[in-house]
């Protein structure tokens, strides 16, 4: 259910400048996306788990956060992670 290293690294050098760029917006953001995906498919076989539940609707919420600062500062960034990860169908 939590990610793995090597997915983590592979986030961070796909949407960092660098391979010790975890503090980039794309990046965190990325990470939530990964994480709300595996929590997603875990709630699907376990409908009754509130706990976890609750712990991807704050996910949700602090990725929608960051996606609320990265589209007030950079559009076009913003436009190019939500295509790459597909967050708008």
């Amino acid at each position: 259910m939590t990610l793995t290293q090597e997915r983590k690294r592979e986030l961070v050098d796909r949407f960092g400048e660098s391979s010790a760029d975890t503090g980039k917006a794309e990046v965190q953001i990325a990470l939530l996306t990964a994480r709300i995906n595996d929590l997603t498919q875990h709630l699907r076989v376990h409908a009754k788990d509130h706990h976890s539940r609750r712990g991807l609707l704050m996910l949700v919420g602090r990725r929608r956060r960051f996606l609320n600062y990265l589209q007030r500062t950079d559009l076009e960034r913003y436009r190019t992670l939500v295509r790459e990860l597909g967050l708008r169908k």
